[in-house]
């Protein structure tokens, strides 16, 4: 009975640490789909401030029908002005990732880069009236 019961204990110690190791990828895995959800969500906004922007006479601080000369303080997007690097005009971060802005005249694209994984990028192709290409790139592993 005692090496039964020994086998039982080595058996049930194998199962617990495969179970552990497993929940541990999994929960990675989904921190990691987690942080590109809210980077997805950030390029969006940041698009959709941009054609507000966009459409915004000049006189009332917009960009009058052109892209030209928007910048990150212009959207009013909260970001960390205290990263390393500091922010510029057209990039800047915050918990989420790194972005970098880089318009036209007659469009933006935005680039996000995810702080938890740097192989992740979000980008976005803004237009006047639509977000074009929406795509996430991932590593293959």
């Amino acid at each position: 009975m005692g090496q039964q019961q020994l086998l039982l204990v080595i058996l049930v110690t194998i199962i617990v640490g495969v179970a552990t190791v497993v929940a541990i990828n999994i929960f990675g895995q989904s921190a990691e789909n987690a942080n590109v959800d809210a980077l997805r969500q950030d390029v969006l906004t940041i698009s959709a401030m941009s054609q507000g922007w966009y459409i915004k006479p000049e006189l009332m601080g917009g960009g009058g029908g052109t892209f030209t000369g928007i910048n990150v303080n212009e959207l009013g997007f909260g970001y960390d002005l205290n990263s390393e690097p500091a922010p510029t005009d057209l990039t800047f971060e915050n918990a989420n990732g790194s972005f970098v802005l880089a318009p036209t005249a007659d469009e933006i694209t935005i680039t996000a880069t995810s702080r938890i994984n740097p192989d992740i990028t979000v980008v976005a192709t803004v237009a006047p009236n639509e977000v074009q290409g929406l795509a996430v790139n991932r590593p293959t592993d």
